[in-house]
């Protein structure tokens, strides 16, 4: 038995390191853009990418205060030399955000992505990798969602700009493809949250949110929290280190014109989201539910079978652990309380 144990460790180890010097060669001599690279999302794709050895002078990221890539000229700029675009740039936020600025939504995610591809097209970009949106799914979805029901409805009223303007990123990666073999694929995530999230109330998303709101609670003291909606609409969260070691298994080993859902499988109620955060945080007050606020897309929850069928990728991170990692974060780099409003004083 022992000689059998060590001749398969010897195998499985031959086996990894000839996975290793595929992606090091899939990568070796490559220029890198990767949009949104100094994002929350990108700082880890960035990461992943340096320990697959790629050097940091091959990884080119367009700092949004210096480059508008709304603008066509930027775009080319950027695009210059690079073997292979990753396009993660977005302008993004929660419900609030959303109803508040659609127009912007619309034009600045659908611009960018647009003119990134045609300007990869025209520099002779060997791959481009398109990362979209679970906002792009109808809004009464089965669950869980399969990318085969990606057409058949209109998105969550709320969704519905930020979402449309990504899809039309998988149409325009299909088309291309189709006319000039250009090797466009593209991803759908579903909410990330990790340590380095958006703490913004006015753009963050639900988890960062409640952190944030249960965290600074629990400091000021406040007998109450107040969430909105009904707590009834259900979703499913993605760790940000397991989304970015998604992105670089497709853009190594994903070059087909369909679209793949990127998750962990898992669907939670915002209710328990909330019982579960507010339990992490230790916050011993109340929770008030504001019903007059919206709920967002009844239900979101993915079917990803298609990325662990086509690029080997499952999930890793346990979520409860997932979040008591962000919240030590936010524990950690947020020791001042935020500034208190009259409207937050008492619910």
């Amino acid at each position: 038995m022992g000689i059998i144990s060590a001749r398969l460790k010897r195998n499985q180890r031959i086996i990894h390191l000839k996975h290793q010097d595929m992606n090091m060669t899939f990568w070796s001599g490559k220029r890198i853009l990767l949009t949104g690279g100094a994002g929350f999302f990108g700082t880890q794709v960035v990461n992943q990418l340096l320990q697959k050895g790629v050097p940091r002078k091959d990884i080119v990221i367009p700092r949004s205060k210096e480059i508008d890539l709304r603008k066509w000229e930027s775009c080319v700029r950027v695009v210059e030399d690079c073997d292979i675009v990753i396009h993660l740039a977005a302008k993004v936020g929660g419900i609030g955000f959303n109803q508040n600025f659609p127009g912007q939504l619309f034009y600045d995610n659908a611009i960018m992505g647009i003119q990134m591809i045609e300007a990869a097209r025209q520099e002779g970009v060997g791959k481009c990798v398109i990362v979209g949106t679970i906002c792009a799914y109808p809004k009464f979805t089965p669950v869980p969602f399969n990318e085969d029901n990606l057409w058949n409805g209109y998105p969550e009223e709320t969704n519905a700009p930020y979402g449309l303007a990504k899809k039309m990123l998988l149409v325009q990666s299909q088309a291309y493809r189709q006319e000039y073999g250009f090797n466009s694929i593209y991803i759908l995530p579903v909410n990330l949250y990790g340590p380095g999230d958006n703490f913004d109330p006015a753009s963050s998303h639900v988890i960062p949110a409640l952190i944030k709101k249960f965290t600074e609670a629990k400091r000021e003291n406040k007998s109450c929290v107040e969430v909105w909606g009904t707590g009834a609409a259900s979703r499913e969260f993605l760790y940000v280190d397991d989304a970015a070691r998604g992105i670089i298994l497709a853009t190594e080993r994903y070059n087909k014109p369909d679209p793949v859902n990127l998750g962990a499988g898992m669907e939670i109620t915002i209710r328990d989201l909330v019982d579960l955060i507010k339990e992490l945080t230790g916050y011993s007050g109340e929770v008030k539910w504001d019903i007059t606020k919206p709920d967002g897309q009844p239900k979101r929850c993915l079917d990803v079978s298609r990325a662990q069928k086509e690029f080997g990728f499952k999930a890793k991170m346990p979520f409860q652990e997932g979040l008591k990692q962000t919240i030590e974060w936010y524990e950690a780099h947020s020791t001042k309380p935020a500034q208190r409003h009259e409207s937050e004083d008492h619910c």
